[in-house]
């Protein structure tokens, strides 16, 4: 494993101390299709970073015997700034202490540094295109070194990625089963990449806003295609990346790690990355939805949330979802909450955070059309 490992120093790390980022390769680097696969982005979601512990296992073995066609970069643990943050014995892996936000925002938009690049040089097809658009966001990374930890981070991530045709960020929600984001351009061809993992929800955006990691693997090739104009049009989407969450924050055990890896491993060798044999991939049974038609429903008022509904169960708008309960006040009626719309209920609280505070998200619906005025930041809005 010794020369598969790769350390990668971070930057801006406080004094006497250093952060790196352990990554393993496997297969021949520069070789096609090239597949990036990072968990633990949210340092404090376990599910993915245990996953790729047995999917590195499987790699390793597949890549001694040959069988790594293209190229694979994985990180298991990709937020080492995260993981050394606890708070009063508590893990706090999704927000930066220090104030720079979330881990899983902001990444850089360079859609326009590399459209200029490109203006008037354009190759006449499409691979040619991808190969020189990939060449030229590899520059601009090069020539825009970070100003902070946070940066640095975010500028190490972009660098192994940047020039991947597969990117998978794995995460996992509170409790909720498989589901995937996925940009609007990437539908229906990553259906083997769901149906593999046995998702039960497909959620949909161009740009659902904030620009986290996956989107500025994938949205960069759309955003690309858009600014050269007419010559946008040889432009593919040349990267497949989404984010792949993997049930909830307790569903960590090896067994189902180890089937998590093993869905990887085949839709890897389904896309031609590994030259081992796959079996087909199953059909896709779940559902695809706009991630504008998400409702997030939020507690009125802080207290012990008491759900009335089960997870997976289709409600209907005025479905009491919820009571929250004051748990200072015996004598204090319940406030209910009520479903908006229509849809199953795909996520809730986990049963260790059921104290709830004014307007968090205690329930999410997958609704079947966008909601009114649901804009911007579609993943929190």
């Amino acid at each position: 494993m010794a020369d598969r490992r790769v350390a990668v120093p971070l930057p801006f790390a406080p004094p006497g101390t250093a952060r790196r980022l352990d990554v393993l390769r496997f297969g021949t680097p520069g070789a096609r299709p090239k597949a990036y696969l990072q968990a633990g982005l949210h340092a404090d979601e376990l599910p993915g970073m245990l996953a790729a512990r047995y999917l590195a296992e499987r790699l390793a073995a597949l890549d001694a015997d040959g069988q790594v066609r293209g190229e694979v970069v994985l990180v298991p643990a990709a937020n080492p700034i995260g993981l050394g943050q606890t708070v009063l014995d508590r893990s706090i892996g999704r927000f930066e202490l220090g104030g720079a936000g979330n881990f899983n925002r902001g990444y850089p938009d360079l859609a326009a540094a590399v459209a200029e690049r490109l203006a008037g040089r354009l190759p006449a097809d499409a691979p040619a295109l991808a190969a020189g658009a990939r060449e030229a966001l590899g520059a601009v990374l090069a020539e825009r070194p970070p100003r902070n930890a946070m940066e640095g981070l975010r500028h190490a991530l972009m660098t192994l990625s940047h020039d991947a045709d597969i990117v998978l960020d794995l995460h996992c929600d509170t409790a909720a089963p498989v589901h995937v984001y996925l940009g609007t351009p990437l539908w229906p061809d990553a259906e083997d990449l769901v149906a593999r993992l046995g998702a039960e929800f497909v959620f949909l955006a161009e740009d659902s806003g904030g620009n986290p990691f996956d989107e500025a693997c994938s949205a960069f090739w759309w955003r690309l295609a858009a600014l050269l104009g007419d010559a946008g049009a040889k432009v593919p989407p040349a990267c497949l990346s989404a984010t792949v969450e993997l049930r909830g924050a307790g569903d960590v055990d090896q067994a189902t790690a180890r089937r998590d890896a093993s869905a990887l491993v085949d839709f890897l060798a389904g896309r031609g990355v590994l030259a081992a044999p796959a079996p087909p991939a199953p059909d896709f049974t779940g559902a695809v939805r706009p991630l504008a038609g998400v409702e997030m429903v939020r507690a009125p008022a802080d207290g012990i949330v008491l759900y009335r509904v089960h997870l997976g169960e289709t409600v209907a708008p005025g479905t009491l979802l919820a009571e929250i309960v004051d748990p200072a006040d015996p004598f204090a009626p319940t406030l209910p909450v009520h479903a908006g719309i229509e849809g199953p209920v795909w996520s809730i609280a986990e049963p260790g955070q059921r104290l709830v505070r004014a307007g968090g998200v205690i329930a999410k619906i997958a609704g079947e059309s966008p909601l009114p005025g649901k804009d911007g930041n579609l993943l929190t809005a």
